[in-house]
């Protein structure tokens, strides 16, 4: 196929075996419009089990071999290392000529944030980070409820993820990377935080103002990353509520957002809408409203922590993206925001939960 992406993966750890590979090789059965040619990780027992899956792709031990040798034969590469490596990695492709797609966090400071969106710009390459929950079915129920103005204009979010435990890595490497700050750049705030943050930016329709944090580590002598985050973002429009753990009894999200006719209120895949309707009777107590209330089950496989299902839908945008030639787009400047909040965040939680400006430019 003339349209075909030709990519490769650099990082075989869970995401890319469990996701984004099953994805890729769905894909390319169905449609044809991409192919993984080569796939590059330093563990070498990681490497054989990326064989397995794409016997006739290219296997290399890094990043830089991969890039010296098959750029040529490239569109792009999906960046799934850990967080502290996406910023060179992605330069470096960014200097033979590919485009880029990046698990989130797209970087670990706001200032290898910023230099990725300019080098992308100059490059005239497009820069992508897998803002992935976007494309769940339950998320993308609330923005059209959002869009269809049932529940009036939103004025206030909470959005809590539960997990029993951070996020294992490949027990063949490092499977407690994302608690090693050298690896992960921070703990559940820069792990998870992206998700929750551009969630609110769509919900709200604008970006925070402010930021007050408070975080906590329940095992400071094992690790040396917090496993507990709570922020409020204010917005000029609205505030927000977040709380991230790895130290729950269940695995879950819980999201409400309220607005001024309405709300809705999300359990994993349980959505609720509740729609106040006018009654005509005496405004005393909660007012003269009543709710109309529909519940619904929409099957978004939360459990599964890979994601594979939404990958393609993802991968759309990504893929358009690259045909429009739009290098840094909004998803691109959000994933920067995103770093901007987190890092004033972890500013904030070291200095007594103080409130902190955030700006809305983007580099």
């Amino acid at each position: 196929m003339a349209n075909k992406l030709r990519g490769a993966v650099i990082g075989y750890g869970f995401i890319s075996g469990k996701g984004h590979i099953p994805a890729y090789l769905e894909r390319a059965a169905k449609t044809g419009d991409v192919e993984i040619v080569a796939v590059a990780d330093i563990c070498e027992a990681r490497r054989n089990l990326a064989q397995e899956s794409l016997p006739k792709a290219r296997i290399y031990s890094d990043y830089k071999a991969l890039l010296e040798s098959e750029s040529k034969n490239l569109d792009f590469v999906d960046i799934s290392t850990p967080p502290c490596d996406h910023a060179a990695i992605a330069h470096a492709a960014f200097d033979k000529g590919l485009h880029v797609l990046c698990e989130k966090p797209l970087t670990t400071t706001l200032e290898d944030a910023a230099s990725l969106l300019k080098h992308a710009r100059e490059a005239k390459r497009v820069l992508f980070p897998c803002h992935n929950y976007k494309h769940a079915p339950v998320v993308r129920a609330i923005r059209e409820i959002i869009n269809s103005g049932k529940i009036g204009k939103v004025r206030s979010l909470t959005l809590n993820t539960y997990r029993n435990t951070h996020a294992k890595g490949a027990t063949e490497w490092k499977t407690n990377w994302r608690r090693e700050k050298k690896f992960s750049g921070g703990g559940i705030a820069m792990d998870h935080g992206s998700h929750t943050f551009y969630l609110t930016f769509d919900w709200l329709g604008t970006y925070p103002t402010a930021v007050t944090a408070k975080m906590s580590n329940l095992e400071p002598g094992k690790y040396d990353t917090e496993d507990n985050f709570t922020a409020v973002l204010t917005f000029p429009n609205g505030i927000a509520h977040s709380h991230l753990t790895w130290t729950a009894g269940v695995r879950k999200v819980i999201y409400t957002v309220q607005g001024d006719r309405g709300a809705i209120t999300v359990d994993d895949d349980d959505l609720q809408l509740a729609v106040m309707r006018a009654t005509g009777g005496p405004d005393v107590a909660q007012g003269a409203v009543q709710w109309d209330v529909e519940k619904r089950s929409i099957d978004s496989h939360w459990m599964d922590a890979s994601h594979v299902s939404w990958f393609n839908s993802m991968f759309d945008q990504f893929q358009t993206a690259i045909e429009k030639g739009d290098f840094v787009g909004k998803e691109a400047r959000e994933a920067y925001l995103c770093i901007q909040l987190i890092t004033t965040a972890y500013r904030s939680a070291s200095e007594g939960c103080r409130e902190l400006p955030l700006g809305s430019e983007t580099p």
